[in-house]
């Protein structure tokens, strides 16, 4: 099925759409999470708790909109709301690292959570999977000029980061 075909028929979400959504957003929202959270498990969560939330507020999908968008601003307040989870959750044990070496290894992972949620879904939409500007802007609701100067102010704090570890090993 071609994205414009699903993206019309989103809205009516049998289990043939939904699992069409799933098949091919599923992965790249995995990536996106991931990013953002800074946890595999925890982005799995997010994952499926977006393809909840999908498949809840279908009907409020606008056809013709772009449906890959739409769940990557779903995904991306699923995770807003996980870290606030997370901020509460003051005497929980901290989560085990993610010993997966396909997705961020510990040198990464540091320097990203000193970047904020929202830096780390910018440059993940830019670096990782290439958006354009204009794409980011309909998933974060932010201007393009925004989010280029935005970008530009998270890559040098990310490459700070990375330079301040590799000068302290």
């Amino acid at each position: 099925m071609d994205t414009q075909a699903l993206e019309e028929r989103f809205p009516e979400a049998d289990d043939e759409i939904l699992s069409e959504a799933v098949s091919r957003y599923g992965p790249p929202l995995l990536r996106y999470c991931h990013h953002i959270l800074c946890d595999y498990h925890e982005a799995q969560d997010a994952v499926q708790i977006t393809f909840c939330k999908a498949y809840t507020r279908r009907a409020r999908f606008r056809r013709g909109s772009n449906l890959s968008a739409w769940l990557y601003r779903l995904a991306y307040t699923t995770c807003i709301d996980l870290l606030r989870r997370r901020k509460r959750q003051l005497f929980s044990p901290p989560a085990a690292p993610v010993s997966d070496p396909d997705y961020i290894g510990p040198q990464l992972r540091a320097a990203l959570l000193t970047l904020s949620p929202q830096e780390r879904a910018l440059v993940f939409g830019r670096v990782m999977e290439e958006r354009s500007y204009e794409e980011l802007s309909q998933m974060l609701g932010h201007s393009a000029a925004t989010l280029r100067k935005r970008y530009e102010r998270a890559r040098h704090k990310l490459a700070r980061a990375l330079t301040e570890q590799e000068e302290s090993l």
